[in-house]
């Protein structure tokens, strides 16, 4: 099979064609987010954008562009450092930072002080990650506080599109739906399962249905106020969903009831807003592919196979969906960025590539990001896949 194209297509194009379920002239080999640790601990404190020079993978631009509604009196209070982004605020919605002393992590209590009560939030992390270590929402009631005073960020669509010019035909540019702030996911599930628990979210599904729904409806209201801003930011891709809801944590039946319905309006609005999502599912797949596929996303990702503690077969998953949507990942890099040989990752490579990417559509890239990696190996996995062609 030929890609029907004479000429050698730029980065950005190659995605596009991958993304609208043409055939590039070669396959489309990437990775998620360059992790700042690994940057630094295995390349030397190399840039992001020099990573995808040195190693010739497609690149991507991460774009994160949001402004306070100042017609309501919302605005942003600076980070705590320079690299955390502003946090939003509004003056019924204030948030206060306190560094907590801790031997191992870095840990930051966060009070949010509204006109009726004080909710908190502990994040901690170390050198590769953060992660909640007290939820947010700890009465049920505290889900109340939320819908009468969090404050919704809107597209700066002109910061956007100033990017978009700059990086040119590159290679993509990417956003996300905005979770919580200062630590949230971009699906409605997702969003909730980091405020609350999943184990807890998980079994109020079951003892307090009614809830869960009223805790979804309010968060996917301030999502759907950042979707509707889009229209006219030039994003190639949007990622929306979140791992809390995969099939190794959640039943299918779950999903259908309470993922699916608000994160379907959600797509839909932003389809309407002239912008393409690529819903993201690091975990279980199988069981909710079609789920997944029916609520009309442009792309799926990560397609995490059973070496890496999902579940994916990448021909059968390829079969299933067929050419409704992009697929984006299926690549082990646990198994194949470190050691291995250079040929192990090379067919590794190749396998993504028979079982997915034969009829175009099809954009290799790890499952999900990585903290260590073996540079040679991740020559191996860009040059065999820039022999990938059609």
């Amino acid at each position: 099979m030929t890609s029907g194209y004479d000429n050698v297509m730029t980065s950005k194009e190659r995605f596009l064609a991958a993304l609208d379920r043409r055939i590039p002239d070669r396959l489309p080999v990437t990775t998620h987010h360059v992790m700042p640790y690994f940057l630094k601990t295995c390349l030397g404190g190399m840039t992001t954008e020099a990573f995808f020079d040195a190693f010739g993978l497609d690149p991507i631009d991460w774009v994160t562009a949001h402004r306070p509604r100042e017609e309501l009196g919302h605005y942003f209070e600076p980070g705590e450092t320079p690299d955390e982004p502003p946090r939003l605020a509004s003056p019924d919605w204030f948030i206060e930072a306190e560094a907590v002393p801790d031997p191992g992590y870095r840990t930051v209590r966060y009070r949010f002080h509204t006109p009726g009560k004080t909710l908190t939030m502990v994040i901690q992390s170390n050198d590769q990650t953060g992660w909640v270590s007290e939820r947010l929402v700890k009465e049920k009631s505290d889900v109340d506080v939320l819908a009468d005073h969090l404050p919704a960020p809107v597209c700066d669509v002109e910061a956007v599109n100033r990017r978009v010019e700059a990086y040119g035909d590159r290679g993509l540019v990417r956003g996300m739906v905005p979770g919580f702030d200062p630590y949230g996911q971009p699906g409605c599930w997702q969003d909730a399962a980091v405020l609350y628990g999943i184990e807890a979210l998980i079994l109020e599904t079951f003892h307090d249905p009614a809830w869960v729904h009223h805790f979804l409806e309010v968060l996917q209201e301030r999502k759907k106020t950042f979707v509707q801003s889009l229209e006219g930011a030039r994003f190639d891709l949007v990622e929306y969903g979140g791992g809390d809801a995969s099939s190794t944590l959640i039943s299918p039946q779950i999903f259908d009831d309470f993922v699916a319905p608000y994160d379907a309006e959600v797509i839909d609005l932003a389809h309407a807003a002239g912008q393409r999502i690529v819903y993201h599912t690091c975990g279980g797949m199988m069981p909710i592919l079609e789920s997944i596929a029916a609520m009309g996303p442009d792309a799926m990702e990560t397609f995490t196979p059973v070496s890496m503690g999902g579940d994916v077969d990448l021909a059968e998953a390829r079969c299933r969906l067929g050419d409704r949507v992009c697929m984006i990942g299926g690549f082990d890099q646990f198994h194949h960025f470190l050691d291995c040989a250079p040929e192990t990752t090379r067919q590794a490579v190749r396998d993504c590539f028979e079982s997915a990417g034969r009829g175009g559509g099809y954009i290799l890239a790890p499952s999900d990001h990585f903290f260590d990696a073996d540079p040679d190996l991740i020559r191996a996995f860009a040059d065999e896949a820039r022999m990938c062609v059609y």
